[in-house]
């Protein structure tokens, strides 16, 4: 085997290995875009996920903030009630004293 055959020979696992090398590297560019797109498809789940908790919470804010205005009104009904029971006795009064003319 003379010293050309020798050099062919390398030439030829040289680019072997380059072909070997590319072909890797195209299973690699693969795996990272079909990882990135899971990743793409997580991060849009997740906002779509908070989107919803946000709006719930934004819905439970809007139908609680008035909650502090209930002790009042309760006291309020309880003077309206007072009131009332007033305007009734008063009533009452003038219809039995309207009567016993």
């Amino acid at each position: 085997m003379g010293a050309g055959a020798l050099i062919a020979d390398v030439a030829r696992e040289h680019i072997t290995y380059w072909w070997i090398t590319l072909g890797l590297g195209a299973v690699v560019i693969s795996a990272v875009i079909l990882l990135l797109s899971m990743l793409i498809v997580l991060v849009d789940d997740i906002d779509k996920n908070v989107r919803e908790a946000w709006d719930t919470a934004t819905r439970v804010a809007q139908n609680t903030a008035t909650t502090w205005m209930l002790n009042q009104a309760g006291s309020l009904t309880a003077d309206l009630r007072n009131e009332v029971r007033k305007h009734a006795e008063l009533f009452e009064a003038a219809a039995a004293a309207e009567r016993g003319r």
